[in-house]
C-alpha cells in the first residue's frame, strides 16, 4: 500500500531534522524555553513559603526582609530576601546538600547586590542543571532509535519536564528542586551506563555525585543512599577493569555511609516533631481505641487527647517541647516500634497506606500559591500554565496503594524478559536496566513509608514528592521504551566488555 503524500513529506522533514537536531536536543531546548518563560518572565512563578524556609534560610546567611512576610505564608510567592551583613548567630539546623546551592547562589548574587538576595539567581543555577539532566535522560532513551520514534519521545518529554508543577520549585527554598534534578541525573546516568553511551567513567561520576546530593538533600532521603548502594552493586561488573570496579564499589560504599550519616545527623528537634506526628497523625488517627493503643506502647492513656493534633498548633493541651512529654511520650516509641505496630495491625497499615496513596500522585502541594502578592491574584492562587501532565495525573491516577503495587508488577513484567535473556547470555551490562528500575521504585516507596512511619499523614503531598518523581521517571522510561520498541528488541549477546 502506497504511503500518503503528507506522510512521506513528514518522513522527509524528519530525516532533515535528524541531521541537525537530535530528539534529546529538541526536548531540552523546548523545556529550557518554557522554563525560562515561566520563571523569569512576569508574572514570575514560584512557591509560597509554608513555614519551612526558616530551617534553611537563616543558617545560610539570609533573612526575611519583607515587613508583611507573615501574611504571605501559603498564599504568595516572595522572591527577595535580606543578606546578613554582619555576624550571623544562627547555627545550621540540619545538614543538607541544598545549603551548598544556596551559598553559591548568594555568592553570585553579591556580585550584583550585596544586601538583597533575589531567589531567581538560584533558579538560574537550577535551570542550567536541569537542562543537562533532561538532555541526558532523553538521550538515554532515544539513542540509536529511529527518528520517528525518538521525536515522539522528545515531544512527550516536554510535557513532563516543562510542567510548571515541577519547575515552580526552582523559585523556592524547598528541597524538592534538588530531589527532582538529582533523581533525573541518577536515573539518566544509570541508563546511559546500560546503553554504553558516553564514557563509563563519566557516567559513574555523575551517578555518584547525583546520588550523594539526592541522599543528603532531605532528612527523609536517608534510605536513598542505602537503596542505591544495594541495587547498584551490579554496576560494579559492567566493565572488567579493576580500576573501574574499585571506583564503582567505593562510590556505592560512600553512598551507603552518606545515607546512614544523614539519618544519624537528624537534629533531635526535628526527630520529636516527626515522632509527634507519627503518633498523633498516624497511629492514633487510625486506631479505633486510642487509649488501648497508647498503653501498648507503655504511654499513659490520657495522651489520647492529642489524637489528630499537630506539633505547630499555637494553643495546645500540653507543651510539645516540655520535658514531661519527652519522658512520658517521646521516649516510649521510635521508628522500629511504630513499624512493628503497623506490621502487627495490617488493617491500620492498609488504611494509612491508602491514605498516603491519595497524595502520592500530587506533584505540587495544593496549599501553596505560585504568584507574588503584587500580581493581584487571589490568596493561594496556582498557575495552570503548562500544567497539563500534572493536572491529568492528579485527576486520573487511581488513589489506592493497590494501584502502586500493580504498577510495580507491570514494570517488572515489562523488563523481566530482557533481564532473563541477559542472564542467559551472560551479558552483565544488559542486566543493569531492571535493577535500575527497581532502584527507582524502591526509592519511591521509601518516600511513602518514611513519611507514614516518620510523620503520619502530616503534609503528605509534600513528603511523598520522592515517590511521585520516581513514578514519573520510571513510567516515562517504560513508555519511551515501548514507543522505541526497546523493551525486548535488543537481545543481549555474550559479554565482551573490556
Amino acid at each position: 500500500m502506497a504511503k500518503a503524500p503528507w506522510f512521506k513529506k513528514l518522513g522527509d522533514w524528519m530525516k532533515i531534522l535528524s541531521r541537525y537536531v537530535s530528539p534529546s536536543l529538541l526536548a531540552t531546548s523546548l523545556v529550557l524555553l518554557i522554563t525560562v518563560f515561566v520563571l523569569f518572565v512576569p508574572p514570575y512563578v514560584g512557591m509560597a513559603d509554608n513555614g519551612d524556609y526558616f530551617r534553611i534560610l537563616y543558617s545560610n546567611g539570609l533573612y526575611f526582609n519583607t515587613p508583611d512576610y507573615d501574611s504571605l505564608y501559603f498564599g504568595y510567592f516572595n522572591k527577595e530576601f535580606g543578606i546578613f551583613q554582619y555576624f550571623n548567630e544562627n547555627a545550621s539546623m540540619y545538614t543538607s546538600s541544598q545549603a551548598l546551592l544556596i551559598r553559591v547562589s548568594i555568592w553570585i548574587n553579591q556580585l550584583f547586590n550585596q544586601q538583597v538576595f533575589d531567589i531567581r539567581v538560584q533558579a538560574v543555577l537550577l535551570t542550567l542543571m536541569y537542562t543537562g539532566a533532561v538532555y541526558l535522560f532523553v538521550e538515554a532513551l532515544t539513542w540509536r532509535m529511529k527518528p520517528k520514534y525518538g521525536y515522539i519521545v522528545a515531544v512527550l518529554a516536554v510535557f513532563l519536564f516543562a510542567d510548571t508543577a515541577y519547575t515552580a520549585f526552582f523559585n523556592s527554598f524547598f528541597g524538592e528542586s534538588i530531589v527532582w534534578i538529582m533523581l533525573t541525573y541518577l536515573f539518566a546516568s544509570g541508563l546511559l551506563l546500560f546503553r554504553k553511551r558516553y564514557s563509563d567513567y563519566g557516567m559513574m561520576v555523575i551517578f555518584f555525585i547525583s546520588g550523594l546530593l539526592l541522599t543528603t538533600s532531605k532528612q527523609q532521603n536517608a534510605p536513598v543512599g542505602i537503596i542505591i548502594a544495594v541495587m547498584g552493586i551490579i554496576l560494579i561488573f559492567v566493565r572488567k577493569q579493576r580500576s573501574f570496579r574499585l571506583m564503582m564499589a567505593s562510590s556505592l560504599a560512600l553512598l551507603m555511609i552518606a545515607g546512614i550519616a544523614t539519618y544519624v545527623l537528624i537534629p533531635k528537634e526535628f526527630v520529636n516533631v516527626n515522632k509527634y506526628h507519627a503518633m498523633t497523625r498516624g497511629i492514633l488517627m487510625q486506631s479505633e481505641d486510642p487509649e488501648k493503643t497508647l498503653e501498648s506502647f507503655g504511654i499513659n492513656r490520657q495522651y489520647a487527647i492529642l489524637r489528630g493534633t499537630i506539633h505547630y498548633e499555637p494553643y495546645t493541651t500540653v507543651d510539645v517541647n516540655s520535658q514531661i512529654l519527652e519522658d512520658s511520650f517521646y521516649n516510649h516509641y521510635g521508628f522500629v516500634s511504630i513499624l512493628s505496630y503497623y506490621l502487627a495491625h495490617p488493617d491500620q497499615a492498609g488504611k494509612i497506606m491508602n491514605l498516603a496513596a491519595k497524595s502520592a500522585f500530587t506533584i505540587r502541594p495544593p496549599a501553596m500559591g505560585n504568584y507574588e502578592k503584587s500580581v493581584g491574584k487571589p490568596f493561594g492562587a496556582q498557575t495552570k500554565f503548562f500544567s497539563v501532565y500534572s493536572q491529568l495525573k492528579r485527576a486520573l491516577a487511581p488513589k489506592t496503594f493497590g494501584f502502586i503495587i500493580i504498577w510495580m508488577l507491570v514494570i517488572i513484567g515489562l523488563y523481566a524478559p530482557h533481564f532473563v535473556a541477559a542472564i542467559k547470555a551472560k551479558h552483565v551490562r544488559s542486566m543493569t536496566r531492571l535493577p535500575l528500575m527497581l532502584m527507582m521504585m524502591f526509592m519511591g516507596l521509601s518516600g511513602i513509608f518514611v513519611s507514614i512511619i516518620g510523620a503520619g499523614d502530616a503534609d503528605l503531598a509534600k513528603h511523598e514528592f520522592l515517590f511521585t518523581a520516581a513514578f514519573d521517571l520510571v513510567t516515562f522510561a517504560a513508555v519511551a521504551d515501548a514507543i522505541c520498541r526497546n523493551l525486548w528488541q535488543n537481545k543481549p549477546e555474550a559479554d565482551h566488555e573490556p
